[in-house]
């Protein structure tokens, strides 16, 4: 039976078919995705946002099986060529690979061998030698030489003919679709050094004589192979098992085999089975072959990149969903030696108040001066944190502030070193220069830093999310469909937070549900013009904002001590009549009611449902109530690097450090320890017990102990464990082989394999 778009997506996201056809009514009436799971639970039976992001993507790319499956259909049935039987073929077709496949026969291509062949009149010669085997392919050749439509010979007769059965062979979909999945669930794919590219090649050392099974290949090494490729320092070879063997070129491989036995060639001892069996040895070697390593290699880059955009994603939302600070005044350091370390103080609600430039490094080590400077802005700004940019000398500034603390033991300050990745771009673009016209560029960067410990998410909406350098391979994957997954991941940030309309950026209300660049733009006009918003009905006069966009954004818009206090939080104005029947119910007013939880916890929210608020919203609704505009981040705590560990050669095997988890991959996460090169724990060294997805464990963001393993100062490596009670000596760097000493995983790969995915992880994402 041939499923709808309905039930493959319904079965696809664990739903019933009339909840996707509730959502995909929505999204073509114009709702978001955070709009739906929020405010239309029981519209869609509760999907949440996984589920519709799920459904949006899978929607689209069958909507598009479905006209491709449409256009191919009419250019057969315009040939004249399309039987009941073929169009059940396509009409069932599940993926746009399989369809392809029935339509190669019939797809207009540029003139073949094949086609010329035909052309000579040698259909005929072709099909007799295949029907009847019995025949003999030079004799029955030779009544087809015609020197005027080029068949000089009996050659070049059966040359043609072959030609033809080739074609024939190579076009069977059936058979295609054995042949694709025999090779992946059965290739090999080896690597192997260009001569002569060994030294500039170094970093894929790794991959110079490397194979493993094709669908085994994990994300992080498929793109690494693709990588070296592409750099022209890895040449891949796709493989079968029997290829490997001596001498494996002399027997017909298992495909080889397949497609006789789909066409009944076999060898017995006929005149014309030799031909035959050879005419199937070629259509595998330079027919189908071909064909099938262009394609399997783009579906292990695909997968690659799909789950190389998957970890992005997760790690862009947690960095984004990573405890603000919340209103305290910051001072920001951009780190620098040369060019002096440039500084921005943002007071409570985020402005920038004052910046200055100070030079304590070398050359000029102005140590003093430079102190004399921070502690004077401290004072005059109150100042409770100080934020410090990760990059070139942030461990001397980061002793900087070290003593301006000890200066200023009365004002109780903490510091706190944050990724400064993506500043640079923030600084360069647009919106910074329309914010700060008359600031230097490097400025611009230090008050990015400073915002981004008060509250990360309302500044790195700001930056590209390509530019926040979260990802793995991230500029080896398709960027587009790494861009939609990364919009996605963002809106969906931003409106689990919700948004202080009176306060919030244009790129940060660009984000919310509904809204984009221009009504972004025109509400913060209207707020500039007209004041601080006091209700969320008077966003019904900013200009553009319609009731369909107020309907989609207004529940993620918060006003702050507006007018109604419902406005603060995330109860939609649409349910305001249901707070008001609760209200009326208990006979308190709404401002008593709000926080009080054990007189919230104690109403049935089935008393308050109509035809218009199911149960989902009304227990959304008092919950909303108890703690209105709770914010979903975690409690915000720092990490403190230890004294005295500033480069990688004060780091000593089985010493316990604090440290920042900066990275997650597939294969372990990244640990800032504040030597400026962050540490791997890999995957097997996570925790005490087996990790299979290091996600479950840890998250960017999250202040970690960990051991040092082994320290590689000439690779600029630095191996960690998270398994603080391991027994026995540390490894020491200098007097062992890293490729012996790394932690070992359970038995999922190969040894080799593993130490390759460390290096290659090393190599890549190392901090310049």
């Amino acid at each position: 039976m041939n499923k709808t778009i309905t039930q493959r997506i319904a079965e696809e996201i664990s739903a019933h078919e009339k909840q996707v056809i509730s959502a995909i009514q929505l999204l073509d009436e114009g709702a978001t995705v955070p709009f739906i799971s929020r405010y239309r639970k029981e519209v869609t039976g509760g999907l949440d946002d996984t589920q519709l992001r799920n459904l949006e993507e899978r929607l689209g790319y069958l909507r598009e099986l479905e006209d491709r499956r449409s256009t191919i259909i009419k250019s057969i049935t315009d040939q004249g060529k399309l039987t009941p039987e073929l169009e059940l073929s396509i009409q069932t077709a599940a993926t746009k690979t399989d369809l392809e496949d029935l339509y190669l026969p019939y797809k207009p291509k540029r003139r073949t061998k094949a086609q010329i062949a035909r052309e000579a009149g040698l259909e005929p010669l072709a099909l007799a030698l295949f029907e009847d085997p019995t025949l003999d392919p030079e004799q029955t050749a030779q009544t087809y030489i015609d020197a005027e439509k080029g068949v000089a010979d009996t050659k070049a007769a059966l040359d043609g003919a072959r030609q033809i059965l080739m074609e024939k062979f190579a076009e069977e979909a059936t058979l295609l679709g054995k042949l694709r999945e025999y090779m992946w669930e059965n290739g090999i794919l080896k690597s192997a050094i260009v001569a002569g590219k060994e030294e500039a090649g170094a970093k894929f050392a790794d991959y110079f004589e490397y194979s493993e099974a094709l669908k085994a290949i994990p994300s992080h090494r498929a793109l690494a192979l693709f990588r070296g490729r592409n750099e022209e320092i890895l040449q891949l070879t796709l493989l079968l098992p029997e290829d490997l063997e001596e001498n494996a070129r002399m027997q017909p491989n298992t495909c080889e085999r397949m497609v006789a036995q789909q066409f009944n060639i076999r060898d017995a001892g006929r005149p014309a089975d030799k031909w035959l069996l050879e005419t199937v040895r070629y259509t595998w070697r330079i027919k189908i072959f071909l064909h099938l390593d262009v394609e399997l290699m783009m579906r292990l880059k695909e997968s690659a990149e799909l789950e190389a955009i998957k970890v992005f994603a997760r790690n862009l939302h947690d960095l984004l969903l990573a405890a603000p600070a919340g209103p305290k005044a910051i001072l920001g350091l951009d780190p620098g030696l040369r060019t002096g370390v440039k500084v921005a103080v943002v007071d409570v609600t985020g402005k920038m108040v004052d910046t200055a430039t100070i030079f304590p490094h070398a050359p000029r080590n102005d140590w003093d001066r430079s102190l004399a400077t921070l502690a004077q802005l401290a004072k005059k700004h109150k100042v409770e944190l100080i934020s410090i940019g990760n990059g070139t000398a942030s461990r001397e500034t980061d002793k900087l502030a070290m003593d301006l603390i000890k200066q200023l033991p009365e004002m109780n300050m903490n510091k706190l070193v944050v990724s400064e990745a993506g500043a640079s771009v923030y600084s360069a673009s647009e919106f910074a220069a329309k914010e700060f016209p008359e600031l230097d560029v490097t400025l611009r960067g230090a008050v990015s830093i400073a915002r981004r410990l008060q509250d990360p998410l309302a500044e790195l909406v700001k930056i590209d999310p390509k530019s926040i350098g979260v990802g793995q391979y991230q500029h080896d994957v398709s960027q587009p469909a790494l861009a939609r997954s990364l919009v996605a991941v963002v809106e969906d940030c931003v409106n689990a937070v919700g948004v202080d309309v009176n306060t919030a950026s244009a790129p940060l209300l660009t984000r919310v549900s509904g809204l984009n660049a221009t009504l972004a733009k025109n509400i913060v006009d209207y707020r500039d013009q007209n004041g601080a918003f006091s209700s969320r009905d008077q966003l019904k006069k900013v200009p553009r904002l319609g009731d369909k966009t107020y309907e989609q954004a207004a529940g993620f818009l918060r006003i702050m001590n507006g007018n109604n206090p419902l406005d603060a939080s995330s109860v939609h104005p649409e349910a305001y009549p249901v707070v008001e029947r609760i209200v009326a119910a208990i006979k308190r007013d709404i401002k008593s009611i709000i926080g009080d939880t054990a007189l919230l916890q104690k109403l049935d929210p089935r008393q308050f449902t109509d035809e218009h608020f199911g149960l989902p919203t009304v227990t959304d609704i008092l919950k909303e109530l108890e703690k209105p505009g709770r914010d979903p981040r975690p409690e915000f705590k720092t990490a403190t690097f230890q004294e005295g560990v500033e480069d990688l050669k004060d780091l000593i095997p089985g010493m316990i450090l604090e440290g920042v988890i900066t990275n997650v991959t597939n294969f372990g996460a990244f640990v800032d320890i504040g030597v400026h090169q962050d540490g791997l724990v890999h995957i097997s060294a996570l925790a005490d017990k087996f990790v299979k997805d290091p996600h479950s464990v840890v998250k960017a963001g999250d202040v970690v102990k960990v051991k040092v393993q082994e320290v590689d100062e000439k690779r600029r490596r630095v191996a960690l464990t998270m398994r603080l009670n391991d027994t026995g000596s540390p490894v020491q760097a200098k007097t062992s082989s890293p490729a012996n000493n790394k932690p070992q995983r359970k038995p999922e790969s190969k040894p080799q394999v593993q130490d390759g995915a460390m290096a290659a992880a090393f190599a890549k994402f190392g901090k310049k």
